[in-house]
């Protein structure tokens, strides 16, 4: 069904090679980045993103960190220059501090970057198998000839695999259950215009684009059975960060009786963080609003509010779609349960 999308190939011992984001959906450019400033670069604006990619992302820039210097400050230097990237993806962070750990348990420097290679593509293949678990999870909670609606970008450009939200979708499609998919804008940057109408595309699976404003009216409408989005950080008590804009649809599906779905690997439920309140939230630069790329319709120097994401309380979420299962209130035992199964 459709084209693979591989938005980040691993390129041992040199780098990795990513499809920039920021040109699609009219130009399918790929860079390869060979040095930690520029996979910086690369999360910092986009042309990576999605918080499971993220995760691999990390773990690829400090293998190649490794490549020039392996010493233990070295790597330690590199690890937290990478984390600071995006603080509220919280796989960003997990994945290069285990990535570290690992390396650090070899003591020959030597062999650190090999470490660190194997650990990135062992990473990549866990990744498609969470994606394909969770895809299969969330597709058996759809009713057959459903519509619904997503925020953001949840597939492969997402996760590097088969997609959280966007590949439950899919599997669904591709399961007879699913009629339409339903996609917000997601302004300021446009990642479902963009990249999830293009994907949508590629998968064969009739889309629908709509701007953010008209979502509530649209659940409100009856025209989709569910909302399903993905996440960037589940607190321990099951409040979710996600693209901001997130919080409102929830609200909006509870207000009418849609169920609202997060679809996320274990390694975004992050058990040290209590609840919402606790979640870093990152605010991007005004220059992202009143206007797009070059082209601006709003007054220079008008300041704004741009946070890139927003918490979605846990009361709103009707279950948590992961690779080891679904998640139901209360959410913090259930929570705790996965993450259990998930390390060991």
């Amino acid at each position: 069904m459709g084209r693979q999308v591989v938005p980040l190939r691993i390129l041992r011992g040199r780098g990795i090679d990513v499809l920039d984001q920021t040109l699609l959906p009219h130009r399918e450019v790929r860079r390869e980045l060979r040095d930690v400033p520029a996979v910086c670069e690369a999360i910092r604006e986009l042309r990576i993103r999605g918080a499971p990619l993220l995760g691999l992302a990390g773990a690829c820039g400090l293998a190649i960190a490794a490549e020039s210097d392996a010493s233990t400050g070295g790597l330690q230097a590199a690890a937290e220059t990478l984390i600071a990237t995006r603080p509220t993806a919280v796989d960003l962070g997990a994945c290069t501090r285990a990535a570290l750990a690992r390396a650090l348990a070899e003591p020959n420097e030597a062999r650190r970057a090999g470490v660190l290679w194997d650990f990135a593509e062992a990473l990549a293949d866990a990744r498609r198998r969470e994606d394909e678990a969770i895809a299969a999870n969330g597709a058996a909670l759809l009713p057959h000839g459903c519509s619904v609606l997503t925020h953001c970008n949840t597939g492969a450009l997402a996760t590097g695999a088969f997609g959280t939200a966007l590949g439950v979708i899919a599997r669904a499609f591709g399961e007879g259950r699913l009629e339409r998919c339903y996609a917000t804008e997601t302004r300021p940057l446009l990642q479902g215009a963009r990249l999830t109408a293009w994907e949508l595309r590629q998968l064969g699976i009739p889309g629908t684009l709509l701007p953010d404003t008209a979502a509530a009216s649209l659940i409100a409408s009856g025209r989709v059975q569910a909302v399903i989005t993905g996440a960037d950080r589940i607190a321990a008590n099951g409040d979710t960060a996600n693209k901001v804009g997130t919080y409102g649809l929830a609200a909006v599906a509870a207000r009418h009786g849609v169920p609202f779905y997060i679809a996320a690997p274990c390694t975004t439920v992050d058990l040290d963080c209590p609840d919402g309140a606790h979640i870093p939230i990152e605010f991007r630069a005004a220059s992202e609003v009143g206007g797009f790329g070059e082209q601006r319709w709003a007054p220079e120097g008008l300041d704004a509010y741009n946070p890139a994401f927003d918490v979605t309380p846990a009361e709103l979420i009707t279950a948590i779609i992961t690779e080891r299962g679904v998640a139901r209130p209360p959410f913090g035992e259930a929570l705790e349960r996965l993450v259990r199964l998930q390390r060991s």
